[in-house]
């Protein structure tokens, strides 16, 4: 019998990526969301309203998934409002297939403000020891990806599916419109550069430029999710994911100013954020997208400078410890620069950059 998916989030960076993965390994695909992306070949789209249950029930009627994969959130000024939101929707979304009895494994993405902590204290405070770990505990604040996992685990209780939890660093992987995409937001700071000859000036804080870091390709994300579904030793866990490689930005950002064929500017010793860099560059992106004939001349759609400050602007050093996979047979490894270079490329042949 064909393995069954329901990705949740099918248009955001980490669902669009895993539904394509799913298809070509033989998975029978449904890609849920608000507003699902355009067709992807193999993927059923449906779309539905995660906090509205009535909404999800008409969408997953008939539906019998054998794995539930959830990578959507929403942002919301306060954590108690992404805690009362993020909540729910998972919550909505396991309750309307509970009676089809179908679920064997439900997959959670959440990420590294686990360790770090919610918006509002992020990465303030006593935070875990570097490398994270999967058996650091919890930290004593109020954080929406604890509520999700909670809602996770009171189903799993319920309905007796297995599950497994997803913590990525800053994923790099192909999605317009998408929250928290700094590959792309990258790319179009790159290209403002080159095309008006403003400095490529790193954003973020010293210790990310000096310190070491990783990261997380969307397209080794999919793998994961695909092998803790599998696995029968990576039932009821929680996982770290990154590439396998580290990185200063200081290297990094070499790299990627070599690609779009600029110069690096020096650092200048504090951080320059990008909502501050690009607050002038709504119409100065309108006129590049229209002398290039690109597919997006909404600025907004494709940055995401606030998150990008936010992962840049950290104080601390920040990697994380992928041993709990290795030992359990994940030995997978993508290098971060190719992974950047990758994005780019899809981008341009995409007309998302020129």
């Amino acid at each position: 019998m064909t393995d069954s998916a329901l990705v949740v989030g099918a248009s955001g960076i980490v669902g669009n990526n895993l539904a394509r993965h799913l298809r070509t390994r033989g998975w029978q695909v449904h890609g849920l969301a608000r507003r699902p992306p355009p067709a992807v070949e193999g993927v059923t789209p449906l779309a539905a309203d995660l906090l509205d249950p009535a909404s999800l029930r008409a969408a997953l009627q008939g539906l019998h998934p054998t794995d539930v994969f959830l990578s959507a959130w929403l942002r919301h000024d306060t954590e108690a409002e992404n805690i009362r939101v993020n909540r729910a929707m998972v919550r909505n979304v396991l309750d309307a297939l509970s009676p089809a009895g179908s679920v064997k494994h439900v997959a959670l993405v959440t990420g590294l403000k686990h360790y770090l902590g919610p918006f509002e204290a992020y990465g303030k405070g006593s935070l875990p020891a570097t490398p994270f770990r999967e058996d650091q505990p919890r930290l004593d604040l109020e954080n929406f990806y604890y509520a999700q996992e909670d809602e996770v685990f009171a189903a799993a209780a319920r309905d007796g599916f297995g599950w497994s939890v997803h913590r990525p660093h800053t994923i790099i992987g192909y999605a317009i419109g998408n929250a928290m995409n700094m590959g792309v937001t990258l790319a179009v700071y790159a290209t403002i550069c080159r095309q008006t000859g403003r400095p490529f000036l790193f954003p973020g804080s010293a210790a990310q430029w000096n310190g070491l870091t990783d990261m997380t390709d969307a397209r080794l994300l999919a793998r994961h999710l695909e092998w803790a579904a599998t696995t029968a030793a990576a039932r009821d866990q929680a996982f770290n994911v990154v590439n396998g490689d580290v990185f200063r930005w200081s290297w990094m950002w070499t790299r990627l100013a070599g690609w779009f064929g600029l110069d690096p500017a020096p650092y200048p010793g504090e951080a320059t954020p990008l909502e501050r860099q690009l607050t002038d560059a709504a119409s100065i992106w309108t006129e590049i997208a229209r002398r290039h004939d690109l597919r997006v001349t909404d600025l907004s759609r494709v940055t995401s400078a606030w998150h990008t400050d936010a992962d840049l602007g950290r104080p601390i050093e920040v990697v994380t410890d992928m041993s709990k996979s290795r030992k359990l047979g994940f030995r997978e490894y993508q290098a971060t620069d190719d992974s950047f270079f990758d994005l780019f490329t899809l981008l341009r042949d995409e007309r998302i950059i020129p």
